[in-house]
């Protein structure tokens, strides 16, 4: 008699190795659809911890794809029978069997009734209703073929009810209907394009103030605290232009800020290289323009500038 442990196990192998049939098997539907229809030979297979992938001899469209995966389903729907044989020599000549190879010796012949006729010695379900399902995930060109993804049976609806989780959370998220969600995601994007525009606008207008103010300064040291990196850069250009001399900008908090130093009189390649060893960062770029990171409090960068300013004079 077995143990409640042993059991638990043999059950967990027993639907582990259902698991391997259900994917094994549907790859046999979709090669043998693909070949049917295209022409196509299986070159490639590799079957990882959730996706499968195969690689064909020729290139797949996505509308094509979408075509296979209906037929394979339909395929399934029928519950054909599998039938696994090894027939002799003579009779072996006669069945359109698809192989990556040439085969010699005994060759044992797995069939899936007007589906699919493949060498192989794997494992296989008895009927095509058993694979439960196909989801083809993606179609790539891939050396000169197609390299696609899918799942199957089980990996395949554990897939599709996390995926529709999600789309669930989006809809309520977005206020739209489940299947409006794209819809309502472009409307969203397009929304936030035109606030990022209007945003970037009205950034232009108060770097250009704040310009204005410094107009003619010999240095300029600034502190912000939510900048982009793109607003940072336009910040000090707007600055530069205005200033006479050095324009430092940080951006950030005690520890961890991002900076931009410009000028159009000095090269400040080796103000960098001082600023990085005395503040712990990390930056460089062109004589006028560098830009990096510091890992120091604002009263340390403060320091910093009020000593290069005293070596400058």
């Amino acid at each position: 008699p077995l143990s409640v442990g042993s059991e638990a196990v043999m059950a967990v192998d027993r639907e582990r190795r259902f698991d391997l049939m259900q994917q094994h098997s549907g790859e046999h539907l979709v090669s043998g659809v693909i070949h049917s229809r295209f022409g196509y030979e299986n070159v490639g297979f590799h079957m990882g911890a959730e996706e499968l992938t195969i690689d064909y001899s020729g290139e797949l469209t996505r509308q094509q794809m979408q075509q296979v995966e209906d037929a394979v389903n339909r395929l399934i729907w029928r519950d054909l029978p599998c039938t696994v044989s090894v027939p002799d020599a003579e009779t072996l000549k006669t069945i359109p069997y698809r192989s990556k190879k040439e085969l010699t010796g005994a060759v044992r012949i797995v069939r899936f009734e007007d589906a699919d006729i493949c060498a192989c010695c794997g494992l296989h379900v008895r009927r095509t209703g058993e694979i439960g399902l196909v989801k083809l995930l993606s179609v790539e060109r891939f050396h000169g073929g197609s390299r696609m993804e899918l799942l199957c049976g089980g990996r395949a609806m554990r897939r599709l009810n996390a995926v529709f989780e999600q789309n669930r959370q989006v809809s309520g998220l977005l206020s739209a209907k489940a299947d409006r969600t794209a819809e309502a995601a472009r409307a969203l994007r397009a929304n936030l394009d035109a606030a990022r525009l209007r945003a970037g606008a009205l950034e232009n207008r108060l770097f250009a103030l704040q310009a204005e103010r410094h107009a003619g300064s010999p240095f300029v040291l600034l502190f912000e605290e939510s900048l982009s990196p793109d607003s940072l850069r336009r910040l000090a250009d707007a600055l530069v232009k205005r200033a006479d001399g050095l324009c430092a900008v940080f951006n950030g908090s005690d520890g961890a800020y991002q900076y931009v130093l410009a000028s159009r009189t000095d090269d400040l390649r080796e103000p960098v290289r001082r600023l990085n060893a005395a503040c712990h960062g990390r930056g460089g770029g062109k004589a006028g323009f560098v830009q990096g990171s510091v890992a120091a409090s604002r009263s340390e960068i403060e320091a910093f500038f009020s000593a290069e300013k005293e070596m400058r004079r």
